[in-house]
This record gives C-alpha cells, sequence and structure tokens, in this order.
C-alpha cells in the first residue's frame, strides 16, 4: 500500500509511537497489483480504485478512534445477468480502539451493559488502516448488484423440472386451506355427536 501524496503514512503504526496529544494521519492509495489481491479476496471482478485516507485521534484513556473516508469504484458480475456491474463507493468510516481491560470491565458489570456499537474494537498492539480499510469496504460492497438493464421479473423466475405442472399462487400459501379443513372438522364433529347420542 502506498501513501499519497499528502505527507500522511499508510501504516500499520505501532500504538505505543501513536502520540497521545494530537492525530496521526494516515493515507492509502493501493496500486493495481494490491487492488487485485483485494478484489480476490472479496469475490468481486476488479477493484478500479481505491483511497482511504483519514486521521487516528487519541480518545479517553489509552484509546484511539479512526475516523476516514472510503473512496472506491468496484466491478462485479450482475446477481441477474452477470453482466459487469460498476459500484462507486463513499463512505465514512469510523473505528473507536479500546483497551481490553476497559472492555472487560463493562462487560463483567452486573448492572452496566454495553452498547451495542460494532465501530468498538480492542486495541491491540498497533492499528493498520489497511486492515480497516479491507473490512470496511467488503462491508459496502453490494451483495446482489444489478446491471440497470436486468429484468426485474427475472428475479421471481420459476425453475422447474421438465415435465413438473407449474406451482400455482395457493401453493405458496400454505395457510389459506386451512379455512376449509377447519370447517370440514367441524361438520363432521356435528354429525359424529348426533349419531352417538
Amino acid at each position: 500500500m502506498s501513501p499519497t501524496d499528502t505527507g500522511a503514512s499508510a501504516g500499520p503504526f505501532r500504538t505505543a509511537d501513536l502520540s497521545q496529544t494530537k492525530a496521526t494521519r494516515f493515507a492509502l492509495s493501493p496500486d493495481a497489483s494490491a487492488r487485485t489481491a483485494l478484489a480476490e479476496e472479496l469475490g468481486v471482478s476488479s477493484i478500479r480504485k481505491l483511497v482511504f485516507d483519514g486521521e487516528i485521534r487519541p480518545a479517553g484513556k489509552n484509546g484511539f478512534t479512526l475516523e476516514g473516508t472510503l473512496g472506491a469504484t468496484v466491478v462485479q458480475p450482475c446477481a441477474v445477468t452477470l453482466a459487469p456491474v460498476t459500484t462507486r463507493i463513499d463512505s465514512k468510516v469510523v473505528r473507536r480502539f479500546r483497551p481490553e481491560e476497559r472492555l472487560e470491565s463493562f462487560e463483567a458489570g452486573s448492572e452496566v451493559e454495553m452498547p451495542e456499537d460494532d465501530t468498538v474494537e480492542p486495541l491491540g498492539a498497533s492499528i493498520d488502516p489497511a486492515a480497516v480499510m479491507a473490512e470496511a469496504l467488503s462491508l459496502e460492497i453490494p451483495d446482489y448488484p444489478r446491471a440497470e438493464d436486468a429484468d426485474e421479473g427475472d428475479g421471481d423466475a420459476e425453475t422447474r423440472p421438465a415435465g413438473a405442472e407449474p406451482i400455482r399462487d395457493d401453493d405458496l400459501k400454505p395457510f389459506a386451506g386451512l379455512a376449509g379443513l377447519r370447517d370440514k372438522l367441524a361438520g363432521g364433529g356435528e354429525d359424529s355427536g348426533s349419531g352417538s347420542a
């Protein structure tokens, strides 16, 4: 990963070396080979552009907050037609690194519940913006990309063996026949009751 021309480093940064008083800038702009490797790892056709820059600031007692901007152009096969679909991603990324002993103290408290915050991570020996970038990109990539000319109806296409009867709407409603069954049972119960008298 090579830093962009901002005077910022690409990292990773040793936690012990990070300033406790000011922000540490980072900037990443992976080259073609790095983007190809990441595309294979994420299961996409290609990553045409990828930039991730921001800063790591001290936060609280021995903690740090990473805030950055992720920009990428990703190409994937359409989920319907397999035609290439290009997606532009521009998103803010936040990760809060906290010492593990602080996380454990929150979890151990019987009356204190940790808030559900997927941006909080345990603080290790280093903070790697490249790892944060890869994770953030994987979360932003569409699960089922669709080409503009993909027929909306194709997603509902019915697959069945040759010669099999088509599925009817009633077959897709498992409780639709319960009312009729209930009425039959109710009627049968009256007949059996009169016969036993």
